[in-house]
């Protein structure tokens, strides 16, 4: 395939670069045109890659494939061909390419899978300098590794796509902001004083007091918009999303149907997933560690410095810096981030407060006085049975302490009000969300068109193969009709007439139906579903291990042991939960990924939805597992002394500790909520990664020799780009915050500390991320989103359930309503005293089942042993049956479940009612830019029509002065310009002729000169905008 030079139609704007801006490998070799986007390939066999030069070749060189910017060569000088432009302009660099498929010099031939792979790619890149891209191609030989392919879009390209993208640009005009006055404006200025040693040093346009005018790019309207210089007028997030555009609608479709290849159509993700590239990504604004004087850092340096660092951990985060270099999606999730993290420290302030109410009233709490009193002498029933003795309830005094800690009357407080935060959460981040669209210029855009998967269109198309192959063989089973009198006339003439129409109608559109779909979405039903019972086996394995070591513990001869049972289990239990959830975490993950695969989703944005979806049902279930069972089920189905309920026929069912299930789901929900941060979100995430990086780059520079070390070239920045690790979406970053939400929000009536160690996490997870994005992840293509998109109702949806779960948590785990029941119902003297003798029910030691009462029992001379629960004594005549005080308990407990939801919900509905969704000031701006932008453009027709007036006038008064001139000649002088009605002349006593239309002014009329050709009429019309 041969490549020239065509004529250069997009001229260098601006100055070249100053030469460290050059080597730090952001433009194309003339040091001039910046490189917009990279495709990488690799290379398996010896490069095929020559040039058709008159003279030698350096290896060094850079072959430049471009649709512009150079004139063909029509002599070996190298002046007039490429050569000027490179240095040293050797006769080598002669304006034509040559890229053959076959055997080199001393090479051998390719494989037919990597001729196939070049021509594919050679087609595609033809297609792109079709498009109006600029290419520029690596020259040197390479065996192996990767090649660079830069792309660059001119100013005309870049004009025509970000009109076609609706690409919203500040226009010349601007307005002042409404100042507040008063004590309102008194206020905000001490606030910003206060608030300014937590804002980054950023030097952005202030968007206070002034805000230009936004409107959709045109390139009629170019003199509307600020244009100091072509090549800053779009920053590079724009210019790389613009060429990301072209590359998605780009196809390579000769070469695949000329060598028949298993893939479809080729956009740039599909050839990305077949191979034939290896990647596609933007390039990074040079390197991210500040190099000479602080005013001249780049955006990606100042987010390093203001951004990316531990020490920066009080300050606030430079979103529009952010959403300038990484793109609007980017910058909402840390927003989001930012306002979660916020709004943690009022939930983190509160439940320390709750936290030490308890803390200050342990001393005083009546029932955990009772229990830790030994004169009471509560002696309970053996908690397993034959190895197990009679105990005191006075040993679980420490349980009981600690229980109160969590367990008071605060914590109904504090439920309610993390249920209003939530509330208060999503509307604080509704008005945000908003308040950055309007300052992004976002609102009212409209969804980009997406392009079908790859995987969809392999797909597509292997069922159009299949309907061909069914056509051909019915029509080769169909008997000819060769028979005298089978086909007669008017059959014939029908034959005809419907194979008209059907050729004179639009082909029908392909497309997958649910039959298609129909076995994904079985297996995606059984393997959801297999999942689900994974995880119960898990949490069931679980409570086995708990239920067996109990047992055996209780068994050991060791009083040590024997005291510290419910301590070891609880705590190895927890652990192995731990253990177990980060490992089912990391396997539904790519399960998940699977499934979605399954199913054939037609764009990208279906298939993020339902991986989403995937993802979160099975993550869900997996982290609150282990939680639901401790809050609702635990102890729950134990049975009674006497009538317990066995599994396996051997061991009995866990109960709760003597305080209750609450301590126990604080332990659990604690353990898991900061292993689960601590381990996976930071060291799997960020520790393990950077490790390995380390290793590997440390084993690589050992392999290398001295004298390699030493020819070694300084890598150029699409090098370094290449070896950080490809941008997969912001979902796991999602995921991980989403369900720390969940620990915040659906059992925090459990453990009040957790938005305090929410916010600590967060804190540092800002960071970490943030370094990540800017170190350590090839920049992504900035993509525009108005929203968070389905994480919304996520969101959401888990701000319902947990008004209900931590109603359900209050009113069954707790013993809140208990204690209500007690005082107000049960209390002889309205006070507390007697509640825990109230919860103890009695057991005769006589009705224990054989084998089941203590065989080595310490205590003698026991008739009666106590349990906790709500039914008769044995000397009544309904024993052991449920008494009056458990139904009215249950009766209270679910009364209060119904108050709190409607409470809850009721005042959630005020606090959404209270607080609008659009702030009142960009209501007021929006009204104002509508009526300013109405205003310039009527401005600008005005203008218009004012100099065609004068442009008329004018002209007439041309053709007047000229008939002045000529007084002898009848008739008006009729030029090019002419705008008069031809006519009789004056005197003339012939009757009227026809009268012509008015030729229209010409363009040249309006710049005020003639032009002197078309060519130049043309470029004139180019320039300027009427």
């Amino acid at each position: 395939m041969q490549i020239s030079p065509l004529e250069d139609k997009s001229p260098v704007m601006g100055a070249p670069p100053s030469p460290q801006v050059r080597s730090e490998g952001l433009y194309f070799c003339d040091g001039k045109r910046k490189v917009d986007y990279v495709l990488v390939f690799h290379h398996r066999r010896l490069s095929s890659i020559r040039s058709l030069v008159s003279g030698s070749v350096s290896q060094d060189q850079l072959s430049v494939v471009s649709n512009g910017n150079f004139p063909p060569a029509t002599s070996s000088d190298p002046a007039a061909g490429r050569g000027g432009d490179i240095p040293g302009g050797e006769a080598a660099s002669v304006g034509e390419v040559f890229m053959e498929l076959g055997s080199a010099k001393g090479s051998e031939p390719m494989e037919p899978v990597d001729q196939e792979m070049h021509l594919i790619r050679q087609e595609f890149e033809t297609n792109l300098l079709e498009a109006g891209l600029e290419i520029e191609r690596e020259k040197e030989v390479k065996t192996h590794g990767p090649s660079f392919t830069r792309i660059h879009a001119p100013w005309p390209v870049l004009c025509r796509e970000a009109e076609f993208l609706k690409i919203r640009v500040p226009t010349k005009a601007s307005y002042e902001l409404k100042e507040e006055r008063g004590f309102g404006s008194s206020m905000s200025s001490m606030w910003r004083k206060l608030n300014q040693p937590f804002q980054p040093k950023v030097s952005l346009q202030d968007h206070c007091s002034t805000k230009f005018l936004s409107h959709c790019f045109s390139r009629d309207k170019l003199h509307l918009y600020n244009i100091s210089s072509k090549d800053t007028f779009f920053d590079n997030a724009t210019r790389g999303r613009i060429v990301y555009e072209i590359l998605r609608r780009t196809v390579c479709v000769r070469t695949c149907q000329t060598i028949e290849v298993w893939f479809p159509a080729g956009r740039i993700s599909t050839l990305i997933a077949k191979g034939v590239y290896d990647s596609a990504f933007p390039l990074h604004d040079g390197d991210y560690k500040v190099i000479g004087h602080l005013e001249e850092r780049t955006d990606r340096q100042v987010l390093n410095e203001e951004w990316a660092r531990y020490s920066a951990f009080y300050k606030y985060q430079p979103i529009d810096l952010v959403r300038k270099y990484f793109g609007e999606k980017i910058g909402l999730y840390f927003a989001w981030l930012g306002v979660y993290t916020q709004l943690l420290i009022p939930a983190s302030i509160v439940g320390i407060i709750v936290f030490g109410y308890g803390v200050a009233t342990v001393d005083t709490n009546l029932p955990s006085l009772e229990m830790c009193d030994g004169r009471l002498n509560f002696t309970m029933c053996p908690l397993c049975d034959g190895a197990c003795d009679f105990w005191h309830l006075s040993t679980a005094c420490g349980t009981a302490r600690a229980s109160h800690l969590f367990d008071n009357p605060a914590t109904v407080f504090f439920a309610i009000f993390m249920s209003l935060w939530a509330v208060l959460f999503l509307e604080h981040w509704k008005r945000r969300q908003i308040s950055l669209s309007f300052s992004w210029d976002l609102t009212g855009i409209e969804e980009d068109e997406e392009h079908p998967r790859p995987k969809y269109e392999t797909i597509l198309l292997q069922k159009r193969q299949r309907k061909l192959k069914n056509k051909k063989k019915r029509k080769k089973s169909e008997p000819e009709k060769q028979e005298d009198g089978a086909v007669t006339g008017k059959d014939r003439w029908r034959q005809k007439l419907l194979s008209a129409m059907a050729a004179g109608a639009p082909p029908p559109v392909d497309k997958l139906t649910w039959k298609d779909r129909l076995p994904g979405y079985l297996i995606n039903v059984t393997s959801i579903l297999f999942m689900f019972g994974l995880t119960f086996s898990a949490v069931f394995s679980v409570i086995i291990y708990r239920i067996t070591v109990s047992a055996l513990m209780a068994m050991s001869p060791d009083p040590e042991i024997k005291s510290n049972v419910r301590v070891t289990v609880t705590a190895t239990a927890v652990i192995i939960n731990l253990v177990v959830i980060l490992i089912l975490d990391e396997i539904y993950g790519a399960v998940a990924q699977w499934l979605t695969e399954l199913e054939i989703p037609k764009t990208e944005t279906n298939f993020e939805e339902r991986l989403i979806m995937k993802a979160f049902m099975l993550k869900f279930m997996n982290a609150y597992a282990p939680i639901f069972y401790v809050a609702f089920f635990k102890g729950r189905f134990v049975g009674r002394p006497g009538s317990y309920v066995y599994v396996f026929n051997n061991y009995r069912m866990e109960e709760c500790a003597p305080g209750g299930c609450l301590i126990e789901l604080c332990i659990q929900l604690s353990i898991i909520m900061l292993g689960k941060q601590l381990i996976q979100n930071n060291i799997f995430e960020i520790g393990i990664p950077r490790k390995l990086k380390k290793l590997i780059r440390a084993l690589k520079e050992k392999g290398k020799t001295p004298k390699a070390r030493e020819e070694e070239k300084p890598p150029q920045q699409w090098n370094l780009d290449y070896a950080l690790a490809p941008f997969e979406g912001l979902t796991p970053e999602y995921m991980e915050m989403i369900i720390q939400f969940g620990f915040v929000s659906l059992f925090v009536a459990s453990f009040p500390l957790a938005p305090l160690f929410a916010l600590l996490n967060n804190v540092i997870e800002i960071r970490l991320d943030a370094k990540k994005f800017v170190t350590e992840l090839r920049r992504p293509v900035a993509a525009r989103a108005k929203d968070i998109g389905i994480w919304f109702n996520i969101l959401s949806g888990m701000g319902k359930l947990s008004v209900i779960i931590n109603a359900f948590v209050i009113s069954f785990t707790s013993d809140f309503i208990p204690r209500l029941v007690y005082q107000y119902m049960y209390s002889p003297s309205g006070t507390m005293h007697g509640f825990i003798d109230h919860t103890l029910s009695y057991f005769n030691v006589s009705n224990f089942k054989p084998g089941s009462a203590p065989q080595n029992s310490e205590h003698e001379d026991i008739t009666f042993c106590r349990y906790k629960d709500y039914r008769e004594p044995p000397w009544s005549s309904d024993a052991y049956q449920l008494s009056k005080q458990y139904w009215s308990v249950l009766a209270a407990r679910l009364a209060f479940v119904i108050l709190f939801q409607n409470l809850v919900m009721f005042l959630g509905l005020m606090v959404a009612w209270v607080i609008p969704d659009v702030p009142k000031t960009i209501v007021e701006q929006l009204k104002r830019e509508k009526k300013l932008l109405v205003n310039l453009f009527l401005q600008e027709e005005k203008e218009k029509f004012q100099l065609i007036q004068s442009l008329f006038a004018k002209d007439s008064i041309l053709q007047s002065n000229s008939q002045v001139s000529n007084p002898s000649q009848g008739l008006p002088i009729l030029g090019r310009y002419s705008t008069l009605p031809s006519g009789p002349a004056a005197g003339d006593g012939g009757g009227g002729g026809p009268r012509p239309r008015c030729r229209a002014a010409s363009f040249s009329q309006f710049s005020g000169k003639t032009s002197s050709s078309p060519k130049n009429e043309n470029a004139n019309s180019r320039q300027t905008a009427v």
